[in-house]
């Protein structure tokens, strides 16, 4: 990369009009930085730009000529325009062919496999390719390093959350894309499809014991890249009340898996409001745990206590811009811990670890 770039001490926000877009370029705005806003909507981006005194670009992910423009200015690319699954992959290669970093916010693990897919062509352009930059999955992928460090031979590890204060219209259409696919989990280092749910467990989380059953978050990939522990299972809390009609999904899997039943779905959530309130995420907190165990039969577990995942994910997104703009960029395919070690998640205002 260029050191004129490097010097220019910015970074482009694509997807700034959306509910954690919107949240991540107020808080740069607070911590000194001046993103150039972009998103595909002119109606949507100008007004917040304007608001925020702040440059911006109109352009699709398609428009390739406009995208590669706008990359070759900045150093690094924060992407926040989901579902990922459509658009993390073009935004990549448009990184590759200009030479600028990539973070992003997913967790969906199909991203993640495949920016460990593009390693050698991101080593070979000298760039970072670092999906799940907020609370997806920066939190867990260092709770699951911090473990490994303490049980170097572990061989299978547990992770799960509570406490997200509520769901975004993103995130809610992200799920909406994913009805009816079911779960996964790592099993002797291969993802494996299972039903979603298909084992629950008590989490003794910081704050009360909760019912949690597994789901295919992101670190069943993340975390099998920054730990080396090939099994792994994810786990979300939930309702019992939930929970009992999740174990009816499989019989309607086929329907959810419908065009018209997805698109249903995402004309319901187009109603909600864009997200949790500034109150509601204020007042929220959310709870990370994990364990490891090994061969023998030793167990080990910690956990963290966190702001909710909005507020956290705006946090870990910019404390990682930051230090690419400081230059501490390692190249290649990189998750959060593997790049920055497990302490990173330390470094945000808030976070306890136990």
């Amino acid at each position: 990369m260029s050191g004129s770039k490097l010097r220019v001490m910015s970074f482009l926000l694509y997807g700034a009009s959306g509910y954690t877009g919107q949240l991540i370029a107020e808080q740069a705005i607070a911590q000194g930085l001046k993103p150039t806003l972009a998103g595909r909507s002119q109606a949507k981006i100008q007004p917040i730009a304007e608001a925020l005194q702040l440059p911006y670009k109109v352009f699709d992910l398609q428009h390739t000529a406009a995208l590669e423009a706008a990359l070759r200015e900045v150093p690094v690319v924060l992407h926040a325009a989901g579902p990922f699954m459509f658009t993390a992959k073009p935004m990549m290669e448009a990184c590759l062919r200009t030479g600028t970093h990539y973070l992003d916010i997913t967790g969906e693990i199909a991203v993640f496999e495949t920016a460990a897919r593009l390693d050698g062509q991101a080593r070979q352009a000298g760039i970072m390719l670092l999906p799940g930059a907020g609370f997806d999955v920066v939190p867990t992928d260092c709770l699951a390093l911090h473990l490994k460090n303490q049980m170097p031979n572990a061989q299978f590890l547990q992770l799960a959350f509570a406490g997200l204060g509520g769901v975004s219209q993103g995130t809610a259409t992200t799920m909406a894309e994913n009805l009816g696919e079911g779960g996964a989990v790592r099993k002797d280092g291969k993802i494996v499809r299972v039903p979603l749910g298909h084992k629950t467990m008590t989490i003794p989380f910081k704050a009360r014991p909760l019912f949690a059953m597994t789901i295919p978050w992101g670190d069943v990939s993340t975390a099998y890249y920054s730990t080396g522990i090939p099994n792994i299972e994810t786990y979300m809390a939930i309702s019992p009340a939930a929970y009992r009609w999740v174990r009816l999904q499989h019989y309607f899997n086929w329907l959810l898996r419908t065009r018209w039943v997805r698109a249903y779905v995402k004309s319901r959530i187009r109603r909600r409001p864009a997200g949790p309130s500034p109150e509601r995420r204020a007042k929220s907190r959310s709870f990370v745990w994990g364990q490891v165990s090994n061969a023998t039969g030793q167990v080990l577990e910690a956990q963290l206590v966190v702001p909710e995942g909005y507020t956290l994910t705006a946090l870990t997104s910019l404390l990682i811009v930051q230090k690419v703009l400081q230059g501490q960029v390692p190249a290649g395919f990189q998750t959060p811990a593997k790049a920055y070690g497990a302490d990173l998640i330390m470094e945000v205002a808030g976070v306890e670890r136990y």
